[in-house]
């Protein structure tokens, strides 16, 4: 194995999360916020993390990334976007609103230029009896009568119920309809984007930070949209699970080489305690625990009994799906 090509930059940087409170949160994360609302969200990585040990511990990643930008990201990678990715644990307890993200394209006409769109995938790690998601509408929706199922209040009765297992991942490129309902504890990487357009938020008391978006969600909602759904029964868990424009993820086991191939990685154990090791350096992470590895790592192991996440900077059109899926 190679050592890192810049001595002023570790082979892994463990990752801080920070935790939001959500009203739809649960308590598999961390304990409610001083006001008692319960943990939605962990965000894991993201360009705000901040390095939890080695000699950059302090270090948000934005900050290592302009120090070492090419070392940090990669080839095709420019630190003047900014951190391309965000990585979360999402706790549901009840259901999170229905809505829909636009595409990079219409991000900047709606949002401002330079805004990302958000696709995004999920990868389900509890799964409750009877759990259930929405993910695009009926087949054979027109564009009007899904835009007068927006505007009128009725989306749910246009809306697709899913049940997920454990170990399935559903990929969710832009302009899919989509809401995470109760009994679901899952991992989601996506664009790093905030853009998110509300249809229906299940009659919550209406706030500035819980707004619907009813034209915005006309303009960007595909009723052809349905989600790409590979299970676990397909995959067991490893393997490659989703490959889009923005990112590519697999799951990866312990006792295997790995190699970052020119691309930053971001490794999530979601089962047991792994050790990553390249060179001389090594870092051990437990459940729930995210490690950075700048591209410039290159081959590294993963060692021990656990499974885990490995997220990396994609290629090619952001609307494709992963290999061979079948619709979710």
């Amino acid at each position: 194995m190679t050592h890192p090509t810049s001595a002023d930059l570790p082979a892994f940087l463990p990752l801080t999360p920070r935790y939001q409170a959500r009203v739809w949160g649960g308590d598999r994360l961390a304990p409610p916020a001083p006001d008692g609302t319960p943990i939605g969200e962990a965000w894991i990585a993201d360009g705000q993390s901040v390095v939890s040990g080695g000699p950059l511990a302090g270090r948000t990643v934005a900050a290592v990334m302009q120090a070492h930008p090419a070392a940090l990201l990669g080839a095709g990678q420019d630190a003047r976007d900014g951190f391309p990715l965000l990585i979360k644990l999402l706790d549901c307890r009840d259901w999170l609103s229905v809505q829909v993200h636009p595409d990079d394209a219409q991000a900047r006409e709606m949002v401002g230029p330079g805004e990302r769109g958000k696709t995004e995938a999920w990868h389900f790690l509890h799964v409750e009896p009877g759990a259930e998601l929405l993910a695009g509408v009926q087949p054979g929706t027109t564009p009007q009568a899904l835009a007068d199922a927006i505007r009128g209040g009725g989306i749910l009765n246009l809306s697709q119920r899913h049940r997920p297992q454990e170990g399935d991942t559903l990929f969710i490129p832009a302009g899919t309809l989509h809401a995470l309902g109760p009994g679901l504890l899952l991992y989601e990487v996506q664009q790093a984007s905030d853009t998110t357009y509300r249809v229906f938020d299940w009659d919550r008391p209406a706030s500035a930070g819980r707004a619907l978006h009813l034209e915005e969600s006309v303009a960007v909602t595909d009723p052809a949209r349905q989600g790409e759904l590979r299970t676990a029964a397909q995959t067991g868990g490893l393997g490659e699970l989703v490959r889009c424009g923005p990112f590519t993820l697999n799951g990866v086991a312990g006792g295997i080489e790995q190699n970052t191939g020119g691309r930053f990685a971001l490794v999530t154990v979601v089962s047991g305690t792994l050790t990553l090791r390249a060179g001389n350096e090594t870092l051990t992470l437990d459940t729930h625990q995210t490690a950075l590895i700048p591209a410039a790592t290159g081959p590294y192991r993963l060692d021990g009994h656990g499974r885990a996440l490995v997220a990396q900077p994609g290629v090619g059109p952001a609307e494709s799906g992963g290999s061979d899926p079948s619709r979710g």
